[in-house]
């Protein structure tokens, strides 16, 4: 009876639209209460979840995000990717991809990414002919790619709650987010072969030197941090640190960041990393209180009662994590569902880095499904459409993410050949 108490109390606060840390908090510090245990007990739980070294990537890796585009490091991207291809019909649809994914080796956030490029490119799209919500729905969902592919945020927090190497985690998740910018770049293809007049730009080698040139700086950024991390030269924190003081440099460099910047860049950094450590710790919280009354056991007992097979096992956190991914924050729905869901999931013979980009996979899609669908939010501002407008455009994109999301599922080798390469 507690636990179905607890469980209304979050949902209630949770619809009536009440910031997540808190809608966690109130109902798990009143449960502590009238359980007879001191406020005390509640303090080392929480700070219990966020005093972990491997969360100290966190912060620096939004930082790198962050100074990434003070630095206007998209715009670097774009005008290459735009040099490469832009004689292709249908070359923008392709840019757009093309620089998320190039993006996503520095910022680890679908928010920064639709929020940073989406200025970039909606305006640019349209100007040479593509509809509003054809723009609008690929921008939204190639953004995706930045919280899969590392250095990713969730993978940090992931790793830090599962126990598993984060260096291993990140080199799961390459061959999905490359098979995430895949399946989109299939749509633009279809779509831009049915549609007429879509601008091009002929093929410019002083203009492709020009760029590459310019872009030369950011593209380093991902050898810094990725190899460093796969080659044992630095841990994934050490790594976020060098990447971060690296992306300023470049930004000192290039003077698009000016010293009087760094109190907003700094300020930005401070609030996003504050939203997400306030949830870990309410999440510790409310993760004591599941494991004190053997929730995680009960769970897997209902689990393993209901089916043995692991096929059925793996649908079935498929539509839970996408439901939940649309209704709840993506940090949230990680920390309270792996310690349930990890332990059931061994049991079935899965791997923890393959459940662990299966989850990242389905909260991520829940970026793009109302209610909540942050990126949607974000992007509704930049591009002055309403938010169900900005939905109908991403709908055609979940077709192929939903795919990546079923192969991903039910061929664990897609996540395990890479760490199994590098030795992970």
């Amino acid at each position: 009876m507690s636990m179905a108490l607890l469980a209304g109390a979050i949902v209630a606060l949770l619809a009536l639209r009440v910031p997540v840390a808190f809608a966690l908090l109130g109902p798990c510090l009143t449960y502590v209460t009238m359980e007879g245990h001191s406020f005390g007990l509640s303090m080392r739980e929480v700070t219990g979840a966020i005093d972990s070294f491997p969360l100290l990537a966190v912060p620096l890796f939004v930082l790198v995000g962050v100074v990434a585009n003070h630095a206007g490091i998209a715009d670097r991207l774009f005008d290459f990717a735009l040099s490469v291809i832009g004689r292709i019909k249908g070359s923008l649809g392709y840019v757009n991809i093309g620089v998320s994914l190039g993006f996503s080796w520095m910022s680890g956030s679908a928010l920064a990414d639709a929020a940073g490029l989406g200025k970039v490119e909606v305006p640019a799209m349209v100007r040479n002919g593509y509809s509003t919500r054809f723009s609008v729905g690929v921008t939204a969902a190639s953004s995706l790619i930045g919280p899969v592919m590392p250095p990713s945020i969730p993978a940090v927090i992931y790793a830090s709650i599962a126990a598993v190497s984060t260096g291993a985690l990140f080199a799961a998740s390459v061959v999905p987010a490359f098979l995430m910018a895949t399946s989109l770049a299939i749509v633009v293809f279809l779509w831009a072969r049915r549609q007429s007049g879509l601008e091009s730009q002929p093929f410019d080698w002083a203009l492709l030197r020009t760029a590459a040139v310019r872009v030369a700086g950011p593209l380093l950024t991902p050898v810094i941090i990725l190899g460093g991390i796969l080659g044992g030269v630095f841990t994934p924190t050490e790594a976020a640190a060098v990447g971060a003081a690296y992306v300023l440099l470049l930004g000192f460099a290039y003077r698009t960041v000016r010293l009087r910047d760094l109190g907003g860049i700094l300020r930005d950094t401070a609030a996003t990393t504050a939203s997400i450590t306030l949830i870990l710790g309410a999440s510790g919280l409310l993760a004591w209180i599941l494991a004190r009354e053997q929730v995680p056991r009960a769970v897997a007992g209902a689990m393993l009662g209901f089916t043995d097979s692991q096929v059925v096992f793996l649908l079935l956190v498929n539509v839970l994590l996408i439901i939940l991914g649309a209704v709840m924050e993506g940090t949230s729905v990680l920390v309270i569902t792996v310690p349930i869901l990890l332990p059931i999931a061994v049991e079935f013979g899965v791997d923890p880095l393959h459940f662990g980009v299966i989850a990242i996979i389905n909260l991520m899609i829940g970026l793009l499904t109302p209610p909540i669908g942050a990126v949607l939010y974000v992007l509704s501002p930049v591009t002055g459409l309403p938010v169900h407008e900005v939905f109908r455009g991403t709908v055609p994109f979940l077709v192929p993410l939903l795919a990546v999301l079923l192969l991903v599922t039910f061929v664990p080798s897609v996540v395990t050949f890479l760490p199994g390469v590098l030795g992970l």
